[in-house]
């Protein structure tokens, strides 16, 4: 059986979801056919997990906060020549608890055990809680 990994990803500039969908409904964050894009310079290695019904993990002011499926990778050559991939995603975002997660660079794999779960549909459409609140509540295991 084809294992299946997630991508994780600091969606840099946005400070809510309705930020991060705000900006893929801008032509620019866009493929083609209108679906939401995010072009990175590494391609991933493991394509063909990512694939095989793999998400992309946003995290948004410091707490991963959603996550969309990932339908393709294309690629992409810049005006510099150099070949990038696109992450091409569904255009749903799907909000999921929120889990802390430290500053890095680019985009890391993150195992389908360690991806925080999605929240319930109903949920999804509540005030969320203050950041600080919901930073200290993840810290000791709460959401």
């Amino acid at each position: 059986m084809d294992k299946t990994i997630n991508l994780i990803k600091l969606s840099v500039g946005t400070e809510t979801v309705e930020g991060l969908e705000e900006w893929q409904s801008t032509k620019r964050a866009q493929t083609t056919d209108g679906l939401p894009r995010h072009v990175t310079r590494m391609w991933p290695k493991r394509e063909t997990e990512i694939l095989n019904g793999g998400s992309i993990f946003w995290v948004i002011k410091g707490a991963i906060q959603c996550r969309q499926k990932i339908l393709r990778l294309d690629e992409v050559i810049g005006e510099d020549g150099i070949r990038r991939c696109a992450i091409v995603s569904e255009p749903k975002l799907i909000r999921t608890q929120s889990s802390l997660k430290r500053p890095f660079q680019g985009w890391r794999y993150l195992k389908v055990e360690d991806a925080p779960i999605d929240l319930p549909e109903g949920r999804a459409q509540e005030e969320e809680l203050p950041l600080e609140l919901n930073q200290a509540l993840a810290e000791i295991g709460v959401l």
